[in-house]
């Protein structure tokens, strides 16, 4: 047997990325282009993206498995005018409407959470994931004894409005889940944005962030159980976002 006709020895296979992310990797090659396949799945997760960010959420049903849950709710609003508005003005959809503030004026203040889910860009995170999480937080407040206000389901609404909302009710604490900003791997991730002693222009940086909570994210039962760690260290320390000491113990639930 000559050299040339020794068979090659078998190396590792390779990796198969698209096993290990929704991420659009490893698409393929077509001639110049991609092949139709990757092509069609882009296509369809454009238009998803875009279904999530003009859609309007199903606030119905999210009231509903909220109520059968037991918890209250109490609709408010942006001073946004309609979905167009909200795109081109992110300042607008950070301030309560004055109806808003008004209903809020009606309800019970200083519970120690404010609970607030907001449509922010993707109605279909808000839809699918905002309700069962929201109980699970409930559930979870409960258990340690803090108070739980209404919760303020925000219509046109950017992060920034839940600190308006908290204020408004008189929380030590204000948690505010919201549609995350759609991509062409997910348009259903949902945002969770928790923040101590919440007042208006309230900055960024006092922000605590969990993210991607969705199906093939990150799991609702695991972000519900963050949301009560970073809150019970919030009222334990009296501060949030990048003041929180966070050392003495992980986020994440043990075994």
């Amino acid at each position: 047997m000559s050299a040339g006709d020794r068979p090659v020895p078998a190396g590792p296979r390779p990796l198969d990325l698209r096993r290990l992310t929704g991420a659009r990797v490893a698409l393929g090659e077509a001639g110049g282009g991609m092949p139709t396949s990757a092509q069609q799945r882009f296509l369809l997760d454009h238009a998803r993206a875009r279904e999530a960010v003009w859609t309007e959420v199903d606030w119905p049903e999210v009231r509903a498995r909220l109520g059968d849950g037991g918890l209250a709710t109490v609709d408010v609003a942006s001073r946004v005018g309609d979905r167009a508005e909200y795109l081109r003005r992110p300042d607008l959809g950070r301030r309560l409407s004055e109806d808003g503030r008004a209903r809020l004026a009606a309800e019970p203040t200083g519970a120690d959470v404010a609970l607030v889910i907001a449509d922010g860009l993707s109605a279909t995170a808000v839809t699918l994931n905002a309700a069962p999480l929201a109980l699970r937080i409930a559930a979870a407040a409960a258990e340690r004894g803090w108070r739980l206000a209404p919760i303020a389901l925000a219509h046109q609404a950017r992060v920034a409005l839940g600190d308006e909302v908290g204020a408004a009710l008189g929380a030590r604490a204000v948690v505010l889940l919201v549609g995350e900003r759609p991509g062409l791997s997910a348009a259903d991730s949902l945002g969770v944005y928790i923040t101590h002693a919440p007042a208006p222009g309230t900055p960024d940086s006092r922000r605590n962030c969990i993210s991607n909570v969705r199906e093939g994210g990150l799991p609702v039962e695991t972000a519900a159980a963050q949301v009560a760690d970073l809150l019970a260290r919030m009222f334990e320390q009296g501060r949030s976002g990048v003041e929180l000491r966070r050392d003495a113990a992980t986020l994440l639930p043990s075994g």
